[in-house]
């Protein structure tokens, strides 16, 4: 008998006699689980494949962008896919590759969607954190320094600093939100502000939970990091409006994080909306970003107050 349809395959931890709670209700099997987005996105790699080739096609359509430095290693350039006219919005987005994976050029899919509405599309690169020696920090230094020369160079391609916009999927939303919830006036010297708005796609935004997780067997967290590159515990520097958006397939844990964070954001009175995108897995709802008429991406450029199709 041949394998079951994805449609059909089971989704989650292995069957297993129930452990000791490690988290939450949470057994460690069933806590490794809910961070493994493979136990829940049987089509992972289908998926992967068709993001890789759909960026070949972007490329093929829009030109290969601009590659630029905004650091001194190798790995800090960015690919920046402009758009017609004068000084206009920017659109970033931060990768995901739960840390250790993903690249600005594998995540060119959306840029037509942005371009088209009459945005700049920038993807950086930074390093992946196996090869920081597990430090998470210095991958969120690194983001934070990408968007911080982004501001400081933009009227130099036809970019306006005072519309920067920031989105993220899986690590990259959890990347996203700590640069929603930077300093920027202390660290950088650049206005609290300097992020309009912020599309938050299935991210972590406490990281006890991952903490606590087999992740910990490739990232290095200590109470410091934890503490420091947890979003939800520095609302109260947060002056972005947020979309915070996640798959009704998705683990129980990325669905929680997502849910939790919005409510964290709302009681502290301050803008955010939260979608749930019925039917999608993990990466499926990621990839809708590259549809133009997604609620995902509408809600995108409907926060950049760009017209879509």
């Amino acid at each position: 008998m041949g394998a079951p349809a994805l449609a059909q395959q089971r989704v989650g931890p292995p069957p297993h006699r129930k452990g000791p709670k490690v988290f939450l209700d949470y057994d460690q099997v069933e806590l490794d689980a809910a961070y493994d987005q493979t136990a829940y996105a049987p089509n992972r790699r289908q998926i992967e494949e068709r993001l890789a080739a759909n960026s070949e096609l972007v490329r093929t359509r829009l030109g290969e962008p601009m590659r630029l430095s905004y650091g001194t290693s190798e790995i800090e350039q960015l690919d920046l896919y402009r758009t017609q006219a004068g000084r206009e919005p920017i659109q970033i987005f931060i990768h995901g590759g739960a840390w250790r994976a993903g690249s600005a050029k594998g995540n060119a899919f959306p840029a037509e969607v942005f371009v088209t509405a009459g945005a700049h599309y920038i993807a950086p690169d930074f390093v992946a954190v196996q090869n920081a020696g597990g430090n998470l920090m210095v991958m969120a230094d690194q983001v934070r320094r990408a968007i911080a020369w982004i501001y400081r160079n933009a009227t130099s391609f036809g970019g306006d600093p005072q519309r920067i916009y920031v989105s993220g999927h899986s690590s990259g939303a959890h990347l996203a939100g700590v640069a929603v919830t930077t300093d920027w006036r202390r660290d950088f010297s650049l206005p609290a502000d300097v992020i309009k708005g912020a599309v938050l796609v299935s991210g972590m935004y406490d990281l006890r939970g991952p903490r606590l997780s087999y992740r910990s067997t490739y990232v290095k967290f200590d109470d410091a990091t934890e503490e420091a590159l947890s979003p939800q515990r520095h609302i109260d520097r947060l002056l972005t409006p947020l979309i915070v958006a996640y798959g009704s397939l998705e683990t129980p844990e990325f669905q929680r994080q997502s849910r939790d964070f919005a409510a964290a954001v709302k009681a502290a009175g301050k803008p955010a909306e939260l979608i749930r995108g019925e039917g999608y897995n993990h990466f499926e709802f990621g990839e809708t970003l590259g549809n133009p008429y997604s609620p995902l991406a509408r809600a995108a450029l409907g926060q950049m107050k760009l017209a879509g199709p």
